[in-house]
Formats: C-alpha cells, sequence, structure tokens
C-alpha cells in the first residue's frame, strides 16, 4: 500500500511556524517511517527536514530497499555516521533553529548540540499529534490488523481446553495469527490465568490452566505495520460467583465507555463513564490504569483515555477502550475494543469477539 508521505511531511513543515523552527531532527523509529517508509527503527537513521530540503541519513544495509522507494524530496545518504552527517547537512542548508524530538537520547542530543552551528530546541510531539489521526489507508491497515486478530482469536477458543498452560495458549494464538496473514505480535501475548489475571500486565507462564479460572488474554499483531490491542476474559468451566460479578461490572462499564465515543467529547469523560460506573460499584481501587490510549504504528500512541488526559476524541482516531478490575488472590477482569471515531461517533473494529463471559467446559 503507497502512502502518501508527501503529504505527511508537508502537513510537519506547515507547523515549523508554530513551533518556531526551522527545520527538525528526527530520531524516533515509528516517526521516521510514519514520514518517509523507513522502518529500520530508532537508531538505525536519522531524518532531517527543512522548508526546502529532505534528507534520510541511514546505512549499507537499508541501501537497496531505500535508494529508490523513498518519497519525492527526499535524498538518501548512507553513511554509518548518522549523527555526524546530519549535523554536516543541516550546517550546509544554514538554518537557524532546529527542533528535535523531547525523547531523543541524551548522547545524541548532546553530540549534536555540540556540532550544530543553528539553536537546537525541543519540540511539543507535532509528528505523535499528526500521527493520532489516521487517513483511509491507515484505518484500512487497522481493520484488516483487528478483522484477522479477531478471527484468530475466535479460532483460539475452538482449540482451548483445560490442562493446557498459558504458553502453549500464547504460543497456539500467535500461531493462528500468522496463518491468518498477520505479520508479528505487537507485544509478548498476555495469557494470565486464576490468581495470576489480577495482574494487570501479567506475562504468560508454565501454569496449567484448571476448571474454576478466569483467564485474561490481552494480544495483538501487526498487518502492513498497523497494529491491533484486545483483550478478552474467559472461564474455565464453574467460576466463583464473584469473578462473575466484576465480569458483569467491567462488561457494563466498558460499554458505557464505548457509547459515550464521539468527535469532540473530552476523553477523560470516555475514562469517566466506566470509572465512575465501576467505583459506584464498590471496585474504584480495584482498576488501578488507564481506560485506553491510541493505536497505529505503534501499540501504544496518543491520545489518552485516562483520568488526566486533556485530549479530545477527533474523528479517525483509533482507540482502545480497556477497563478492568484485580483482585489480589481472586483474579481479574479486563475487556478491550479497538473503537474508530467516526464522523457520527464510533465503530467497534473489535465487536467480531462477543463481549459476553466466554465458559470452555472441555
Amino acid at each position: 500500500m503507497k502512502y502518501n508521505f508527501e503529504k505527511r511531511i508537508s502537513k510537519l513543515r506547515k507547523l515549523f511556524d508554530v513551533l518556531e523552527i526551522d527545520s527538525m531532527i528526527v530520531y524516533q523509529g515509528y516517526n521516521n517511517e510514519y514520514l518517509t517508509g523507513f522502518s529500520g527503527g530508532s537508531g538505525e537513521g536519522m531524518f532531517v527536514l527543512s522548508r526546502n530540503h529532505a534528507l534520510l541519513v541511514t546505512d549499507s544495509r537499508y541501501q537497496e530497499a531505500y535508494q529508490n522507494n523513498l518519497p519525492n524530496g527526499v535524498d538518501l545518504k548512507i553513511s554509518r555516521d548518522y549523527y555526524g552527517e546530519t549535523a554536516k547537512t543541516l550546517n550546509s542548508w544554514k538554518v537557524k533553529k532546529v527542533g528535535f524530538e523531547e525523547n531523543l537520547p541524551f548522547y545524541v542530543f548532546d553530540f549534536l548540540d555540540g556540532e550544530l552551528e543553528a539553536e537546537f530546541v525541543p519540540t511539543p510531539a507535532p509528528i505523535e499529534a499528526l500521527r493520532e489521526i489516521k487517513d483511509d489507508d491507515e484505518v484500512e491497515n487497522l481493520r484488516q490488523a483487528t478483522k484477522r486478530s479477531v478471527t484468530a482469536f475466535n479460532q483460539l477458543i475452538d482449540w482451548i481446553k483445560i490442562g493446557l498452560t498459558e504458553k502453549e495458549i500464547a504460543d497456539q494464538l500467535d500461531y493462528f495469527a500468522r496463518h491468518r496473514g498477520l505479520e508479528k505480535a505487537s507485544f509478548d501475548t498476555i495469557v494470565a490465568s486464576g490468581e495470576n489475571s489480577s495482574k494487570p500486565h501479567g506475562t504468560a507462564s508454565d501454569r496449567k490452566i484448571e476448571s474454576g479460572d478466569l483467564v485474561t488474554i490481552d494480544f495483538g499483531y501487526y498487518f502492513n505495520h498497523y497494529t491491533s490491542d484486545i483483550t478478552r476474559t474467559i472461564a474455565i468451566g464453574e467460576i466463583d460467583p464473584r469473578l462473575i460479578n466484576i465480569y458483569q461490572i467491567v462488561r457494563k462499564a466498558q460499554e458505557l465507555s464505548i457509547e459515550s465515543v464521539r468527535p469532540d467529547v473530552d476523553l477523560k469523560e470516555v475514562d469517566g463513564a466506566s470509572r465512575s460506573y465501576i467505583e459506584t460499584k464498590g471496585f474504584g481501587k480495584e482498576y488501578n490504569h488507564g481506560g485506553g490510549h491510541g493505536v497505529g504504528l505503534d501499540i501504544h500512541e496518543g491520545p489518552a483515555v485516562s483520568p488526566g488526559s486533556d485530549d479530545e476524541a477527533v474523528t479517525s482516531q483509533i482507540l482502545t477502550i480497556e477497563p478492568g478490575i484485580y483482585i489480589s488472590g481472586l483474579g481479574g477482569v479486563r475487556i478491550e475494543d479497538d473503537v474508530l471515531v467516526t464522523k457520527n461517533g464510533f465503530e467497534n473494529l473489535t465487536d467480531g469477539i462477543t463481549r459476553d463471559l466466554i465458559k470452555i467446559e472441555k
């Protein structure tokens, strides 16, 4: 799929006046990929942009892949001296004020600050802000990432049985995902059963699932460089009535948050729709994380769905909505869907998996 990288670069240049810069250095891997298609990752190259010039500096490992495959107007410089070439280039362009990403590693900042003739200043995440709002091609890739991940999970449900280990379940879901044309996992697939499910981000272990367990499965997979992020909690056999209760509370809470999504709504209100409901049921302290986040090239992007968020929902954002309750010694529940903000409200991209409690009896 061919993205309009030239349009993205143009949008960044239009922000230069607001940022009070005339050039910018891009180090972060996903930002480079968003602007140029270069997917080598952070530390494998530098993108340098001014009002009139653009250059990607990387080494010979990437020469064949990118020498004829960069956006119009972007030149390629092959060198292992990424930072030296970056400084030399900007000095030759006679720029006055160079912006850099706030998460630029200090050793890179320190070198460039000493080599650049121009003023070197931080910028407040302008590329990340552009990335929050997806274009049509990005939305289509995210649809495929979610749709195929949903299919893989539903296949897993037919396969799961008592006695399998958490690791075996995680590995099998990864296998089903690859056979659905998905590229790689967004993170180590989480399968947390029994008491382990009370850990919001536990890891898959050698523990065998058994009757009476709740099992939380948190997973996401890439399609054409864009990813999904989904969680379901399932029951193995007959479970403690207290677990059924907290499941139903989380399910209702998530529904309230999803239904509140629309353009221009404060995302702290989206978070609050589920959080306040969980609090009224007496489990406010057991909901101990944010209510969601953006997804795209990276598994965790802006905007933030949380009590302290200053963000508003904007059409064409993709948000996770993921409330949870976690009770030490008993178990935990999290339900997470990927939601597209539309002109008139929302579209749940992951509604192909039921949010009713799935029960495994075999």
